[in-house]
């Protein structure tokens, strides 16, 4: 499952915590999450089920995506789709997640 930005959901440590469904995957994605990105997550933020669900449950950063939004408004299948590709929005992600913009790269 490749996310709007790029990432691969399935590959997401939230997403595996998420289907393992145990606090300890949970507060290990927590920790490494909080270190690597410097947020201050708990095990109980580990929750998501992929931007491209349906479902409500979304890791707090998707909910307010502002990729996730404009790809959903644009209704393409991921930014590498879409007119604008390489928008600031999406340059963003690439800056947190260069593996994101190799994948896009791929499917275009």
């Amino acid at each position: 499952m490749i996310a709007y930005c790029g990432i691969k959901c399935s590959d997401c440590g939230i997403l595996l915590a998420t289907r393992d469904d145990k606090e300890e995957s949970r507060r290990e994605v927590a920790k490494t999450w909080s270190e690597k990105f410097r947020w201050n997550l708990k095990p109980e933020d580990i929750n998501c089920d992929g931007c491209l669900s349906e479902g409500s449950r979304l890791f707090n950063y998707c909910e307010t995506c502002g990729v996730r939004e404009c790809a959903m408004e644009k209704a393409v299948e991921t930014c590498a789709d879409c007119t604008d590709y390489g928008c600031d929005k999406i340059k963003a992600i690439w800056d947190l997640a260069p593996e994101a913009k190799a994948n896009l790269e791929g499917i275009r």
